[in-house]
């Protein structure tokens, strides 16, 4: 007889002494009232725990996916595309061209045309007056949205806004007395806590799923969006259930829905499934139905991870915490003091755990308010306060091109002098100094460091170099050692850590 079978009364028993622990809180529904410019919300928010009994587990979870099944919405989309159909060869044959001369065959157009496109996606009923948290991408676009409740209604929906950096979208539609999730507390989800995940999967229906919370705060270096601080559940999550709930035990929504990572590129489930923290997607609605857009903290950096090998060249017993590795002039973290170089540990007196996390909770700052960073600047740490501005939407910077090859440098590398023809081919300031990085051998440890053609090396090791002749005794005594580079990408700089091979 196996241990869990002579053992299983124990088992159940322990089991249920869990459920009690983690269930022994009830909601109470107390209406928020938040007051949004011209519109008046109210919302629900968990408060005052109170003791639940085991008796409502006795089948499974019944008891909390009951009431929030209906709160759970389809969201059908349909946005106009243009494409373009082509004529095939053989319509160019002489023969053909008899009976057509130059037009194409009918139905058969060479130019532009208009086609609807349709989306499914889910969403989550907020408030009894029809609001409705969703994901961007389910709406982005669309002209036409409409919401089809559980109970078989259907609603012409409004979006009232979108925030693609979040990838969260409000929708309204003409209803009172619907039923609502309420809304939980995102940052008390820790690792093992029971979660499940409502959605319209593959438009099937609605479908409720179960499982864990994998992990918090996860970013993934914004391949998915800019600010990123995902609940991770291995929950199913499926095309379709992008815009819907996850709740907690207490049936508290917790989460929208929004990614999958599949590794069969077919976008079925694996266990990794990604939600937009509560907290942050309602931040963004707040903002949305207050300012009809989000108006989000500035710092002026750009900042990248401190690995265990960046953490030991800039003198710091370990990684973590975000590396500045520019600072926009005139921005508030230059205004502030802010350099090249220093490591933001804290925020607030927070600890910042890489560069993702002090960018969203930046970006959840308002402007004006003050920052208090603790930074690690040349072996020390340091207190400075930053009076945020107002994060500025604009485009990315623009590529860069390479240069002529050159002398060689680090092994696998070509450089030469920056001179201001290159400066301008690059878009760089005429002012900008360094040598530009011409070639990169594939196999190289920098090309594995992530150094590219075009590059503007601008310091090694901390040193300042202006031209080939500084870059080469920078780099003198450093054969079999880490070399840390800064470059200038497209005007933008970074820090990299290149090693020896």
């Amino acid at each position: 007889m196996s241990f869990a079978k002579k053992n299983a009364p124990y088992w159940l028993l322990l089991f249920g002494v869990l459920l009690m622990l983690a269930v022994r809180a009830r909601v109470v529904r107390v209406p928020e009232h938040i007051v949004l410019g011209a519109e008046r919300i109210n919302v629900q928010t968990a408060q005052n725990a109170a003791p639940v009994s085991l008796g409502d587990f006795r089948n499974g979870f019944a008891s909390v996916l009951g009431p929030a099944l209906p709160a759970v919405v389809n969201i059908s989309s349909t946005k106009i595309v243009k494409s373009q159909r082509n004529v095939p060869d053989f319509f160019n044959d002489p023969m053909f061209r008899q009976f057509f001369g130059n037009q194409p065959p009918p139905g058969m157009s060479q130019g532009p045309e208009s086609e609807r496109e349709f989306g499914l996606g889910s969403g989550v009923i907020v408030n009894t007056d029809g609001y409705i948290l969703t994901n961007n991408h389910v709406v982005s676009g669309a002209s036409d949205v409409e919401v089809f409740t559980p109970d078989q209604k259907k609603y012409k929906a409004k979006i009232v806004g979108t925030d693609a950096p979040t990838d969260v979208a409000v929708l309204k539609i003409e209803a009172t007395g619907l039923p609502t999730l309420v809304l939980g507390d995102s940052s008390t989800l820790k690792v093992g806590d029971i979660v499940f995940a409502i959605g319209q999967p593959f438009g099937i229906g609605e479908t409720a799923t179960m499982g864990i919370v994998s992990a918090t705060g996860r970013g993934l270096g914004g391949a998915i969006e800019r600010y990123e601080d995902f609940i991770q559940t291995d929950a199913a999550i499926n095309p379709g259930n992008s815009g819907g709930a996850l709740i907690d035990l207490r049936g508290n929504l917790i989460g929208i829905n929004t990614a999958i990572l599949s590794g069969n590129g077919e976008g079925g489930n694996e266990g990794i499934g990604f939600a937009i923290p509560i907290n942050m997607a309602r931040n963004v609605m707040d903002q949305i139905i207050a300012h009809g857009k989000v108006i989000r903290g500035f710092l002026g950096v750009t900042i990248q991870s401190v690995d265990p090998d960046m953490a030991k060249a800039f003198g710091l017993s370990r990684g973590g915490g975000a590396l500045v590795g520019d600072v926009s002039s005139d921005s508030p973290a230059a205004k502030a003091g802010v350099q090249r170089g220093d490591i933001v540990l804290e925020l607030n007196g927070k600890e910042i755990k890489g560069p993702q996390d002090l960018s969203v909770r930046v970006s959840q700052s308002a402007p004006g308010s003050v920052a208090h960073l603790k930074i690690f600047r040349n072996g020390q740490s340091k207190d400075v306060d930053v009076t945020l501005g107002e994060f500025p939407e604009k485009g990315g910077p623009a590529s860069a091109q390479p240069g002529e090859t050159g002398p060689t440098g680090l092994k696998g590398i070509q450089v030469q002098n920056l001179t201001a023809e290159i400066a301008r081919q690059l878009q760089l300031p005429p002012s900008t100094q360094g040598v530009v990085v011409s070639d990169v051998d594939p196999s190289s440890a920098a090309a594995a460091a992530g150094l590219q053609r075009g590059d503007v090396i601008q310091e090694v090791n901390r040193k300042a170099v202006h031209n080939v002749d500084q870059y080469r005794e920078a780099l003198a005594g450093t054969t079999d050692k880490t070399v840390l580079l800064l470059v200038n990408r497209a005007g933008t700089t970074h820090y990299l850590i290149v090693q020896p091979q």
